[in-house]
């Protein structure tokens, strides 16, 4: 017994403390409910009222839960249990009973915050109205139920609104109104608000774009419930909603591009060729010596699924010898020269590509500077430093000093994307093409994801690659992560069935406990030990024998694949082994609900690639509802306009036949699942084991391996090889012991850590945007909404008049060294003001008084303008102005803030951290943003006249996408001019404030100091 196994012993289990809090919450949960029983249904609709009432009265919701949850658990007995018989396993009926124990502990759970694990089929869907209903009692703050899929949300706020509408609860269902409109509006007004994970975040976006009041909708953040909360807040972590509106940036570089990557390709084959070629000597004479060894490590850098290179290391020897010289390479810090003997590198476990010397000579042919960015700031301050040149040539210098930077990074930035969509990108695997498209296939639920694309130029290069029609980049406008999004509600919880292993990062990033909660009836299904292979074909012969065996005893076997092109594989296979089956995949999953409702019949056979995230139910013996509604369907029918007591009434015989079929299903042993790779994550791999063995059903799951499957090549394969070599097993001989599993776990988990690490990274950079991003969505709400915005025009008065002043004056030792001309310049072109120099006396003038002077003529100015206009209207004006260079500049800066993030991680190579780079830089430029947001703000208001128009509206041309990130991969997308520092006396920031960057410190010991 492990030495953790013995201390749990002792001293318990984490869910052995949570659950002993927790059991005495419901105890008196149950008590209540005894006294909630006798009540009338008018005097239990009436308690909502009451409690409502208690509330005002200075009661807690905590001092609440237990009547509530009570009420909810009556209601809801009543309105989907009552008059409904139920017909068990062994034939005997029962009344429909709500809810079970251990829901109501998940319930609890989910109301004190947290995350609640609760293993498929557990009834997540009626955990979530008990804490729903209390955390909508206090008036004005509503309850967001947050799921995966339109048809969740809309089948949940459906049948479980039901009992809040009996209670006296409002319910609404975003994803069943148009975005903006005034039922989506009133479906947010509603107490208990269902709605997908996307639809929340771009309405957030969207009231944040909106240039009228009107067009608001989402109402505050106060407590969201994750259905799913895994995929949610981990799988998707990576991938920011982003609003974006057209651009006018070319892409036909990487049309124009292309064919030289594709040469580039093809000269690395030909050198791995010719590595093989010097191998086979070595081979020949089984000299593996250390020379041997690096050719080895060459071609696991130059070609890592070539199955020349595959076949080799499967030999014990071969593979012991390439990755003891890999050790040495890596403890050495000298993989470098071997990158050199190829034309890019590949590191599979990095998911990198690095392109070396001779690719780059390659690519560049006679043109010598191809790769060779110009020095910025020398070329900038040789400009600076010219004499011969007035300050409008030195403007038009370094324009143009500029783009030629961006024209040469974007060029380098493509060939880039190139090389990644050819070297680590497989058609089937990652993405398909259909229908003259390149579209994403999730990696965690098989589906296609319409509509969306990769981001930094991926996805044009992918389609250049395919030869299909490169869509155009488009210009962000809004953007947030998952991440910062749901951290803004005031209270977060969730339900999933697979949390435990991703338990460090749920406190970490989001600070969410996980709480394991106990099955209702203990879990019977039998989880075998992995077989592990040799070959893949050995692996694929083993699956399909299993499947045969399953067949001829009647289970249903659904059997998991990771990608698109090995479900096809796995099915050829059985088509020539004369087996049935359907296949689920991106490629057809129009037909889910058809194929998922036969996947439980008896000897049915399903692959499918990947189930993460489908919301669906296995029905032993088949799913009645779905197979009537295809008859329907064939009949001619309208299956929405029959109730399943119809559809029972309609086809006797279909059901009886499926409750028959269920039995012999039982009889067989259930459901069984066979996987046939270990998916990078373990969370996904218990996901499938998930779909048998639901509330008490008998089932079986094994996963079947093989040394090429990518996770144990890339990460686990030579301890495991050495253990089969010291076995002796010979060809189609399988191994197949818990140290395996252990060993398969390991592997996992080393991957597992480097992907949070990425989540982690990308957060800690969102971080630095979210809080400019907080800062200018509250300006913007005070413009919007705000019944008089004078203050805040006034601040942006005072801020515009600050940076003229400090631009001019800062590092002056006396105010005869005060630039007055250009003071002069730009008070007149912001403000409208001449300013001399000889009006004002200069002994004893400071920055301060001269502020105070100019102050008086601007207030004086814009005055006599509201008396000519009116208030009402310039306020109206005020309004429309504001919002309009909000929107344009927040537009400029994000597209900067984008170019920085993808341009510091090149400062590695000078010894510096790319994200206090960021930090820092990124003040700088929210520092220029705020300065031109109050000039340009001021100057409109101060030179514009009012004329009669239409009022503005909110139909310009955005495009909204849930885009993969590339993770910092150069961007190129142009580099802006950098803004010139703002020289202050004192930091805007308080000294003792929170630093913007985002650090966490205060301004003083950050970007302060």
């Amino acid at each position: 017994m492990a030495i953790i196994d013995i201390v749990a012993k002792v001293v318990g289990t984490k869910q052995d403390k949570d659950l002993k809090k927790l059991r005495p919450l419901l105890q008196k949960v149950n008590t209540a409910w005894e006294d909630i029983k006798p009540l009338s249904d008018t005097e239990l609709q009436g308690k909502t009222e009451e409690f409502r009432r208690r509330l005002r009265e200075g009661e807690t919701l905590d001092s609440l839960l237990f009547e509530a949850f009570a009420v909810v658990r009556e209601a809801t007995h009543r309105i989907l249990g009552n008059g409904k018989v139920f017909q068990k396993e062994d034939g005997t009926e029962v009344r429909f009973m709500a809810h079970f124990d251990v829901q109501v502990l998940a319930a609890i759970v989910l109301h004190q915050g947290k995350i609640a694990e609760m293993k498929t089929g557990e009834g997540k869907t009626q955990v979530a109205p008990m804490a729903a209903y209390l955390n909508a009692l206090p008036e004005d703050k509503s309850v967001h139920v947050v799921t995966v899929n339109d048809y969740l949300a809309k089948r949940d706020s459906e049948w479980m609104g039901q009992i809040f509408r009996f209670l006296g609860l409002t319910v609404g269902c975003i994803d069943s109104t148009a975005p903006g409109s005034s039922e989506r509006k009133a479906a947010y007004a509603c107490d208990i608000v269902y709605g997908t994970n996307n639809e929340f975040g771009f309405d957030y976006l969207r009231d944040n774009m909106a240039v009228r009041k009107e067009n608001l909708v989402q109402s505050d953040l106060n407590f969201a419930i994750i259905d799913e909360v895994d995929n949610i807040l981990i799988d998707e972590a990576r991938t920011p909603l982003i609003i974006s509106g057209p651009s006018d940036k070319d892409n036909s570089q990487y049309i124009n591009l292309e064919p030289l990557v594709r040469k580039l390709i093809a000269a690395q084959k030909q050198r791995a060729s010719e590595i093989f070629k010097k191998l086979e000597t070595h081979i020949a004479e089984k000299r593996y010596d250390r020379t041997f060894g690096e050719l080895m490590l060459t071609l696991k850098r130059a070609v890592p699924k070539d199955p020349r290179f595959l076949e080799l290391i499967k030999d014990k020897e071969v593979d012991r010898v390439m990755k003891a010289v890999e050790g040495e390479y890596l403890r050495e810090k000298k993989l470098h020269l071997l990158n050199e003997e190829l034309f890019f590198a590949i590191d599979e476990s990095g998911n990198s590509t690095e392109m070396t010397e001779m690719g780059r000579e390659l690519i560049s042919g006679s043109n010598t500077g191809f790769f060779v960015l110009p020095d910025l700031s020398v070329t900038i301050g040789e400009i600076d430093a010219a004499t011969d040149m007035t300050p409008e040539e030195k403007n038009l210098a370094r324009e143009k000093a500029h783009q030629e930077y961006a024209e040469q990074a974007e060029k380098i930035h493509c060939v880039t994307q190139l090389l990644r969509a050819h070297a680590m990108f497989e058609k089937d695997v990652d993405y398909v093409v259909r229908q003259g498209k390149v579209e994403i296939v999730d990696e965690f639920t098989g589906r296609i994801m319409s509509g969306r694309r990769y981001s930094d130029g991926l996805h044009q290069a992918l389609e250049a690659k395919e030869g299909v029609q490169v869509a155009g980049e488009s210009q962000t406008l809004a953007n947030i992560t998952f991440q910062n999004f749901f951290k803004m509600y005031d209270k977060v919880a969730g339900m999933t069935g697979t949390a435990v292993t991703e338990a460090k990062e749920f406190i970490d990033i989001y600070e969410l406990d996980v709480v394991q909660i106990p099955t209702n009836k203990p879990i019977i299904r039998n989880d075998y030990d992995d077989q592990i292979y040799k070959t893949p074909r050995e692996k694929y012969n083993a699956v399909v024998a299993e499947i045969q065996e399953a067949v001829e005893a009647g289970r249903p076997t659904l059997v998991g694949t990771i990608s698109i092109e090995k479900s096809e594989y796995l099915g050829s296979l059985l088509k020539k082994a004369g087996v049935a089956h359907e296949v689920l995949n991106a490629k057809n999953h129009a037909r889910e609900a058809s194929i998922v409702a036969q996947a439980g019949r008896k000897g049915a056979v399903t692959i499918a690639t990947n189930m993460a995230g489908r919301g669906t139910d296995i029905k032993l013996g088949g799913n009645f509802e779905e197979l009537a509604r295809e008859k329907l369907l064939m009949d001619g029918e309208d299956p929405d306009a029959f109730s399943e007591e119809d559809m029972k009434n309609r086809y006797p015989e279909l059901h009886q036949k499926v409750a028959e079929e269920k039995m012999e299903v039982l009889a067989a042993g259930g459901l069984q699942v066979i996987g046939t790779e270990r998916h990078e994550s373990r969370r996904i791999d218990n996901q499938l084991r998930g779909r048998s063995g639901r509330q008490g059903d008998p089932g079986l799951s094994r996963f079947y391996l093989s040394l090429d499957d990518d996770l144990m090549r890339i990460f686990g394969s030579e301890r495991i090889a050495g253990l089969m070599d010291k076995m002796g097993l010979e060809e189609g001989e399988v191994i197949s012991h818990g140290i395996i599993s252990s060993s398969v776990s390991r592997a996992q988990r080393k991957v597992e850590g480097r992907n949070f690490e990425i989540r982690k990274h990308l957060k800690e950079y969102d971080d630095v945007m979210n809080m400019q991003r907080k800062e200018v969505y509250a300006l913007r709400k005070t413009i919007l909404l705000g019944e008089d915005i004078a203050a805040e025009i006034n601040d942006q008065f005072g801020g515009a008049l600050e940076a003229i002043l400090l631009r001019h004056t800062a590092g002056a030792k006396n105010p005869e060294e005060w630039d007055f001309d250009k003071i002069n310049e730009e008070m007149a072109r912001t403000f409208g003001i001449v300013v001399s120099k000889e009006e004002y006396s200069l002994q004893g003038l400071t920055v301060e008084s001269l502020f105070d002077s100019l102050w008086g003529e601007i207030r004086s100015f814009y005055q006599n303008k509201e008396e000519r206009i009116g208030a009402d209207r310039l306020r109206e004006l005020e309004r429309n102005v504001a919002l309009m260079v909000i929107d344009e500049k927040w537009k400029k800066h994000l597209f900067e803030m984008d170019h920085l993030r993808d341009e510091v991680q090149y400062r590695s190579f000078g010894q510096k951290k790319p994200l206090f780079e960021y930090q820092k830089e990124g003040l700088l430029l929210f520092e220029q943003f705020r300065e031109d947001l109050a000039v340009q703000i001021s100057s409109m208001l101060f030179r514009i006249e009012v004329v009669e128009r239409p009022r503005p509206n909110d139909s310009r041309p955005v495009k909204e996408s849930h885009s993969r990130v590339n993770t910092f991969a150069s961007r190129g997308d142009g580099a802006k001019p950098k803004p010139q520092q703002l020289l202050r006396t004192h930091p805007k920031v308080g000294r003792n404030d929170p630093c913007p960057c985002g650090s966490g410190r205060k301004y003083k010991k950050c970007c302060g100091k």
